[in-house]
């Protein structure tokens, strides 16, 4: 309460919780709930592809920002 709403935001890290939260949100949106094969090497090769995929996803539609003074 002393430091207000910004001050808790830094001392807590919630801005970064918030990223994370958003980054596991976009996953399931895109990629699903769960994983879809059984064994280790192909659940890993699944999430290689996924996190490609989503990774590719937000290349094109992430805006480029230019500091204009």
């Amino acid at each position: 309460a002393k430091r207000g709403r910004m001050g808790w935001q830094r001392a807590s890290g919630y801005g970064w919780r918030a990223l994370v939260e958003s980054d596991i949100s976009r996953w399931k949106r895109v990629v699903g709930e769960g994983l879809r094969f059984q064994t280790a090497g192909r659940r890993a090769t699944e999430v290689a592809i996924a996190a490609d995929m989503l990774n590719r996803m937000l290349d094109l539609g992430r805006p480029e920002y230019v500091r204009t003074a």
